[in-house]
């Protein structure tokens, strides 16, 4: 008897690694699924070696894009902007499989790209407004400039497939960083559908390295590996905190905590969220004297 219904064939959403799209090294695969029970994809369980190999891309990638001119990272993550606006239908639809009205992933959508936009413009800003000149009592100039961090591991916001992971993301490369994000358990394909847009853009490989997986596994690597130099989590888990904190300390990384923000709204874009991921350097230079005469500058 013939029958027009067939097996979907559910599509296999790898991590993303120094620019490539790797399967995990364990072999672990589950099936991502909404409120429904339907079967989504095939997602990678990423391993502590996966996330080893995604440090070891962020720090080889690190030099060449704290490097570059602030503007230059600044056109990079406007090209991010205009590479997702091309491919916003598939984002609705990879949003509305995962639950979301058609109205909130429209929305959802469009203010990830605004958002992308947004940290663009800051790229080469937020120095203007975090450094300073400052007074001191002897013949010198004394400058505190921001510089990046280094490598952050991040646990993108659970409750969200895009947004989230965008408004981590984004002040993070901003500001010269590279990271490391693990992605929403629950709701995790456009967080892989955004490493291909990453992929299709300017953006060297390395810089954004993003792994799928369970939080609770992955979290304590994210905190104790010595070559990170921040940790950033965004989930209200008291015990995950506590544990972070202490790992945190073996190599004294940052932690960076947010805590009830509802990155799908607008409050939760600032250039304070670049200031976050950067440390303060701070110069001395001796004001000379001039043939003995006027102070010269």
């Amino acid at each position: 008897m013939a029958t027009n219904s067939r097996l979907e064939v559910l599509k296999t959403y790898k991590i993303y690694i120094g620019g490539q799209f790797p399967r995990t090294e364990s072999g672990r695969t589950y099936i991502a699924t909404n409120a429904k029970g339907d079967s989504l994809a095939n997602v990678c369980l990423s391993s502590r070696k996966d996330f080893r190999d995604a440090v070891g891309s962020a720090r080889g990638a690190f030099g060449g894009w704290s490097g570059r001119a602030a503007f230059n990272r600044g056109q990079i993550l406007y090209r991010i902007a205009e590479m997702l606006e091309g491919r916003k239908a598939q984002f609705i639809e990879e949003l509305m499989k995962q639950d979301a009205t058609k109205v909130n992933a429209e929305k959802e959508v469009n203010l990830s790209i605004e958002r992308l936009i947004y940290y663009s413009g800051w790229c080469d800003k937020y120095q203007q407004i975090f450094s300073s000149v400052n007074p001191v009592a002897s013949s010198h100039f004394n400058f505190s400039v921001l510089e990046p961090m280094g490598v952050v591991a991040a646990i993108a916001p659970q409750d969200t497939s895009l947004i989230g992971l965008v408004s981590i993301m984004a002040p993070i490369i901003a500001g010269g960083n590279t990271c490391v994000i693990s992605a929403s358990e629950t709701k995790p394909l456009c967080a892989v559908t955004f490493a291909e847009v990453l992929n299709s853009s300017d953006l060297p490989g390395g810089v954004v390295n993003i792994l799928t997986g369970k939080v609770a596994e992955l979290l304590p690597f994210f905190a104790d590996h010595m070559d990170v130099n921040a940790t950033c989590y965004s989930e209200k888990d008291a015990a995950s905190i506590k544990m972070i904190k202490e790992k945190a300390a073996l190599n004294v990384k940052r932690v960076i905590l947010y805590e009830n923000k509802k990155w799908i709204t607008v409050e939760t874009q600032s250039p304070y969220f670049i200031n976050d991921f950067q440390e303060v350097k701070t110069t001395w230079h001796p004001i000379e004297n001039i043939g003995g005469g006027k102070v010269g500058y």
